[in-house]
């Protein structure tokens, strides 16, 4: 897809894994994400995190070129991972497609649902 036409792409997870200790993790998470944002020029703008009773989390973390946010489930070992970056001014197809994958390899995940949108 041309950077024209395309505004971005937007990634929608839904993985399992048996690393319950990780859906439990919010601040786990949120290192290891900052960590792999650094060499993937784009700008964090703001974090909000909540952890629930169960200790599960929801953490979105805005970015100046849009988002990412997960929900975990460890009473179903399964979360979900979004993540979208626009076009405005590079081509950040392969930045979202490396973060996705690299969520996927954090947890050591099966993925039971994929969807890539273009915007």
């Amino acid at each position: 897809m041309e950077l024209s036409t395309s505004k971005g792409l937007h990634i929608l997870l839904t993985l399992e894994t048996e690393l319950e200790d990780l859906l439990l993790d919010s601040n786990g998470f949120l290192k290891y994400t900052e960590r792999i944002l650094e060499n993937k020029e784009v700008e964090i703008v703001g974090i909000m995190n909540h952890i629930f009773e169960n200790q599960s989390f929801t953490s979105a973390v805005c970015l100046k070129e849009s988002h990412l946010c997960i929900h975990t489930w460890p009473e179903y070992k399964q979360l979900t991972f979004d993540v979208f970056l626009c076009n405005y001014l590079r081509d950040n197809t392969d930045k979202v497609e490396q973060i996705a994958h690299e969520i996927i390899h954090y947890f050591k995940a099966k993925v039971i649902q994929k969807h890539k949108i273009y915007r």
